[in-house]
C-alpha cells in the first residue's frame, strides 16, 4: 500500500509550470546550440549503455530535444520513452530520434495513482530536469522515480551545482526558475531518496553562448535501493 503522505506535494495534480514550457517552446533548438558539448552527460549514458542488458527500457524524464540522451539510447537498442512538458522540444525529438517513443507530461502526472501509467523501467535519466523544479517538490520528484523503476533500476541525473531554490534566472533571453544544492546536501537528498550512488563526476561548463555564467554540473550514477 502507498503511503499517502509521502505524495503530499503532488495532492492536487500537476503543478502549473506553463512559464517553464513556454519559455522551453520558443527556445526550441536554440538550447542545443547554447549547449553544444554535453560530455558530462554523454559520459553518463554511456554508464547507462555499459550496465543495462540489450533492449532494456528506459525513461528519458526531461528529454529536450532528444540529444543527445534519448538518441544515445535509441542508437544502443533500447526501449526508450521520453516526457518533457515542452511540446515544441518533443517536436525536435520525434525527428531527431525517430527509434523512441515521446509524450507531454509532468513527472507528477507519473505518481502513483497519477493520471499516467507508463510502466516501469530498466533505468531511468534526468539530466537537468530536477533543478527546474522547486527544492519541496523535488523528493516527491525522486519517489515518482523510485516508484517507475524496477527494483535495482538505474538512475542517471545531473544537476547544477549552486545553492538556490526556485530561483529566476535569465536564459536564452527568456526568464526561468531554477533549484540546487550544493554537493553533500544533493548527495543526501538522493541518498535520502532510495537511491544507491554508485558513481559522481562534475565537470565546469561555459555556455557557447548565453546569458548563464559557467556552471558546475555534477552527475550521478545511482542504483534503487529496496
Amino acid at each position: 500500500m502507498i503511503d499517502k503522505t509521502v505524495w503530499r506535494g503532488y495532492e492536487s495534480g500537476r503543478p502549473d509550470r506553463s512559464g517553464q514550457a513556454e519559455a522551453f517552446d520558443a527556445i526550441g533548438d536554440r538550447y542545443d546550440e547554447a549547449f553544444p558539448h554535453k560530455e558530462g552527460q554523454f559520459s553518463a549514458g554511456v554508464w547507462l549503455v555499459d550496465t543495462l542488458p540489450p533492449g532494456s527500457r528506459v525513461l528519458d524524464l526531461g528529454c529536450g530535444t532528444g540529444l543527445p540522451t534519448a538518441r544515445q539510447l535509441s542508437d544502443a537498442a533500447f526501449d526508450v520513452v521520453g516526457v518533457d512538458l515542452s511540446e515544441g522540444m518533443l517536436e525536435l525529438a520525434r525527428t531527431y530520434v525517430p527509434g523512441a517513443v515521446f509524450h507531454q507530461l509532468d513527472v507528477a502526472d507519473l505518481r502513483p495513482g497519477g493520471p499516467v501509467r507508463l510502466g516501469r523501467f530498466d533505468a531511468v535519466a534526468a539530466f537537468f530536469s530536477l533543478l527546474m523544479l522547486p527544492r519541496a517538490e523535488i523528493p516527491h520528484a525522486l519517489r515518482t522515480i523510485h516508484h517507475l523503476l524496477v527494483p535495482g533500476g538505474l538512475f542517471a541525473l545531473s544537476m547544477v551545482e549552486a545553492d538556490v531554490d526556485d530561483f529566476s534566472i535569465p536564459f536564452l533571453g527568456f526568464t526561468i526558475r531554477v533549484s540546487g544544492y550544493l554537493r553533500e546536501e544533493l548527495l543526501h537528498v538522493i541518498e535520502s531518496g532510495g537511491f544507491e550512488i554508485v558513481k559522481e563526476f562534475s565537470y565546469t561548463y561555459a555556455p557557447a553562448f548565453s546569458d548563464v555564467p559557467p556552471e558546475e554540473q555534477v552527475f550521478l550514477c545511482c542504483r534503487r535501493i529496496g
